[in-house]
């Protein structure tokens, strides 16, 4: 018998119990939404696959040299259901020596830099995500200095777990974003 994934608010509420960083907050609920995305696309459960990408980095504020084995621990407390732990875990196959080898695992691994990639390019252009087009990304990902937080061997890796092209993985990560964008304030009428 698997365990039930907790409401999305539950989910939330925990988040916001162990994560301050504005920055951080939107970074999850990016990589929440793109996964979100993903799991339309092969037709598999949105919540399960959102609920991994909107709690991946939920210790990583507070105990950054112990991510994610402390989220992980809390998590696996509270019942959260162990694909989602396996997701999340794999997510940092260097920190945990789990690897990411089923689509679920692939899909978040393969969304959590780049959206981050994505985001920064939101916020340096006058529409943000409205007309953003992955040939953009791809220029700025060629720019190492340009978000230079972005882990650009783990956005190729990820591209390659996934099977596809490049400017198809882009795609569908502003697709996903899209969805939330003015949550995460990448809108053009949402920017002051």
């Amino acid at each position: 018998m698997s365990a039930e994934i907790p409401d999305r608010d539950s989910a939330v509420a925990l988040l916001e119990s162990w994560v301050e960083n504005d920055g951080l907050r939107k970074h999850m609920l990016a990589v929440e939404a793109s996964c979100r995305h993903y799991a339309r696309i092969h037709g598999e459960d949105e919540d399960l696959w959102g609920t991994a990408g909107l709690l991946h980095d939920l210790d990583w504020e507070k105990y950054p040299d112990e991510h994610p084995h402390r989220g992980l621990a809390d998590l696996k407390d509270l019942g959260y259901p162990e694909a989602i732990l396996q997701a999340i875990a794999a997510h940092a196959p260097e920190r945990t020596g789990v690897e990411p080898d089923a689509l679920f695992d692939r899909v978040l691994f393969a969304c959590d830099e780049l959206s981050g990639l994505v985001y920064a390019c939101c916020l340096v252009r006058p529409n943000g995500i409205d007309d953003l087009k992955p040939k953009s990304v791809t220029k700025k990902l060629k720019d190492k200095s340009f978000a230079a937080g972005v882990n650009r061997d783990d956005v190729a890796r990820g591209v390659g777990l996934l099977g596809i092209e490049r400017s198809e993985h882009i795609q569908n990560v502003i697709d996903g974003m899209r969805n939330i964008a003015d949550v995460l304030g990448v809108r053009a009428v949402d920017r002051p």
